[in-house]
């Protein structure tokens, strides 16, 4: 799709369709500037007629309308004019998509953005009005042969006054590389894991580093080795695909400022090694590198934006999978930190790999370490579907990354880390268990991670809740690029 800024009157604008929003008082929103009164007078008379509600979801299209050369007008509910908050904007959007989708239109010219949604300005609504709509128009669709659904290609014109011209271009250019990048991000999720394998991610990253000048490495088996990530290469063991590790660097920064370093986990599928999982949804183990994906998606946006930053990529990727010489309950593991783990439970192999990527993040001498994975079905179980687990040894850390949360609408709870929790990780025969029991087991997960992330401030997030949607609208998500994204545009300040 493509987007673009519009500041002329009405009159001198063309488009297949014109989207703007109706309250359920049947109020009109629209911007006196680029709309003459006399054609929302017709709009409104029309609408007494009560053929809309002018509640969310609801939708009317009209023809024909006076003073306005645009063929057909689409109104769309937006509920009551003082709740409109961010779900019910974002809501109307989903609504305006699922609409146009039907109809035979190329060209749209949308009034939507302008309505006043609490507590947010312009720039958040054109923001989100392409995020929504791109989101709501991807489709995976790539594999199929037949029954394939075309992709519709919208080309959308967003109005505004004058005045707001430079604030609504820089919106939607943030919006439209921030899409960009969760686009990426969903697809390399829904890939089926004989495609996305451990090589393919470090290929994917080689290529966004030609694209964007980001300098890439893919360690190889025989350089992690010499790492001494005996962890992670405990889990890679039990399967024939090869495991690589790979490093991102964006530095478009100041050479003495200190880097954000994003660390995600990338088990490209997860049969839970010899304590394997249920046959039942294992297909959706695919989903178990969205956390490396979410790292690419954020780097795609980045490169787009050409940050001024500098910004570290650090992608551990290997299955878990059952095999002769796979890890197997009881064994114990030498960290690269040098930390020794007894594997009590084969299928918690994702904090595995994490740890000897957290112990290489010290070399960089980071501001922040950020680590995303899809770790625990316990936060599952805490948080539902709606908010991904954030846990952190720094305060304020974690509050920028709870407000970058609520900015973006990809939100994140802050769990408890306390010490309290740490004596479930003893072992009789090493220094820790990589599980602490069923009880609490985001937190003794994140108990886990926080062992190896002493020297520098840091936050995990589980996105085992988020990353991805089961059932009917089966898919990634593309979530937390949303998140990470504004917590590192926040910088920039």
């Amino acid at each position: 799709m493509k987007f673009s800024i519009k500041t002329d009157a009405l009159e001198k604008q063309r488009s297949d369709v014109l989207v703007i929003g109706v309250y359920d008082s049947l109020k009109v929103v629209y911007d006196k500037s680029l709309l003459s009164a006399s054609s929302i007078s017709h709009i409104s008379t029309i609408l007494k007629h009560g053929d809309m509600s002018g509640k969310t979801g609801s939708s009317l299209i009209l023809y024909g309308i006076p003073g306005i050369k645009i063929p057909r007008i689409l109104l769309i509910g937006l509920g009551k004019e003082r709740e409109l908050d961010g779900n019910k904007y974002r809501s109307a959007i989903r609504t305006m998509m699922q609409t146009l989708k039907k109809m035979d239109a190329k060209t749209v010219l949308s009034h939507l953005q302008i309505v006043a949604v609490q507590e947010e300005n312009i720039a958040w609504n054109i923001e989100h009005f392409v995020n929504e709509a791109m989101d709501a128009n991807y489709e995976f669709s790539e594999l199929k042969t037949v029954n394939k659904k075309i992709k519709k290609d919208f080309e959308f014109f967003v109005t505004v006054d004058k005045k707001n011209q430079k604030v609504a271009e820089n919106a939607l250019k943030k919006s439209f590389a921030l899409a960009r990048g969760i686009e990426f991000t969903k697809t390399l999720g829904n890939l089926p894991p004989n495609i996305c394998t451990p090589t393919y991610l470090g290929k994917k990253a080689q290529e966004l580093g030609k694209d964007h000048g980001i300098k890439v490495e893919v360690l190889d088996q025989k350089q992690i080795e010499k790492l001494k990530m005996g962890s992670f290469l405990g889990v890679a063991k039990g399967s024939r695909q090869p495991p690589k590790f790979i490093v991102l660097q964006h530095n478009k920064g100041k050479k003495t400022q200190k880097p954000i370093v994003l660390v995600g986990k990338g088990i490209t599928f997860d049969a839970g090694g010899i304590s394997i999982k249920p046959a039942g949804d294992m297909d959706e183990m695919k989903y178990d590198m969205c956390g490396a994906a979410s790292v690419l998606g954020t780097f795609k946006t980045i490169g787009l934006l050409n940050l001024p930053m500098n910004i570290i990529g650090i992608i551990p990727t290997c299955e878990n999978l059952p095999d002769g010489l796979a890890l197997k309950p009881g064994d114990i593991l030498t960290s690269m930190s040098g930390q020794t783990i007894e594997v009590l439970n084969t299928d918690a192999e994702g904090r595995l790999i994490l740890c000897d990527a957290l112990t290489y993040a010290e070399r960089f001498n980071p501001e922040v370490v950020i680590d995303i994975a899809t770790l625990t079905g316990a936060c599952v179980i805490a948080l539902g579907h709606h908010a991904s687990g954030l846990y952190s040894n720094d305060d304020k850390l974690a509050n920028d990354l709870e407000s970058a949360g609520q900015i973006s609408m990809d939100r994140a709870w802050h769990m408890p880390l306390w010490e309290d929790y740490q004596s479930q990780l003893d072992s009789n025969f090493a220094d820790m268990a990589n599980i602490g029991g069923r009880a609490g087991g985001s937190i003794t997960a994140a108990c886990f991670l926080s062992r190896f992330a002493k020297k520098y401030k840091w936050a995990h997030l589980d996105i085992a809740g988020t990353a991805w949607k089961s059932g009917k609208a089966k898919g990634a998500t593309g979530r937390p690029v949303g998140l990470l994204m504004q917590y590192i545009l926040s910088k920039l300040h």
